[in-house]
């Protein structure tokens, strides 16, 4: 391949390191494939991204945050009441989760190999990430006097954790079950009656 006529980004590494993935997987991909496909000698790549578990790092970061920008949004929803706040934000990971792995299941396997690779980092980085969104949602609930709960981050991580079966990617095979819709509301339901206050 030629050159690129582009200016060689750290995003357009990302980019481009995304199709070498789901073309030949984790197992396969090297940073000399990501530098052909770009035009580029290793060399260049290695300018934005000092070694391979670097990029591969950086890779998984971005796909991870397509899913924490979305639900960034209904936290700070002012339309939205706390319990359908959280309702709100429980369907959307559980939406995200769903469409990578239904929409692109080879580049949803590849991740959930970097997403191991990377579980001290970015992975563990972005679980806090969720859980602190969640908790700012708990925390709101609390202001408002719609929840009654002692402490919004034990609350989230309480929330988060009864609903890993829906947004864990161990969990990916059972997502297109008939019933998991249901299994969903039913778990959604039992949790928002938990958080409210009482009278």
């Amino acid at each position: 391949m030629a050159p690129t006529s582009e200016t060689l980004t750290a995003e357009r590494i990302l980019e481009v390191t995304e199709e070498v993935l789901r073309r030949h997987g984790p197992a396969k991909a090297t940073v000399v494939d990501v530098a052909r496909a770009l035009g580029v000698s290793h060399g260049s790549v290695y300018r934005h991204f000092r070694t391979k578990a670097a990029l591969r790092q950086a890779v998984s970061k971005r796909w991870l945050d397509r899913t924490t920008g979305v639900l960034a949004e209904i936290v700070t929803a002012p339309e939205l009441e706390p319990e359908a706040r959280v309702r709100e934000w429980l369907a959307a990971l559980f939406a995200a989760k769903r469409r990578k792995a239904s929409d692109d299941p080879e580049l949803f396997a590849t991740y959930s190999v970097l997403a191991a690779e990377a579980a001290e980092t970015v992975v563990s980085e972005h679980l806090a990430e969720l859980t602190g969104q969640l908790t700012d949602i708990v925390r709101a609930g609390v202001d408002a006097g719609a929840f009654s709960v002692e402490d919004p981050a034990t609350t989230a991580g309480a929330l988060f954790g009864a609903t890993a079966r829906f947004h864990d990617p161990n969990y990916a095979r059972t997502w297109e079950q008939p019933d998991v819709e249901k299994d969903f509301e039913a778990v959604v339901d039992l949790l928002v009656r938990g958080l409210r206050a009482r009278d």
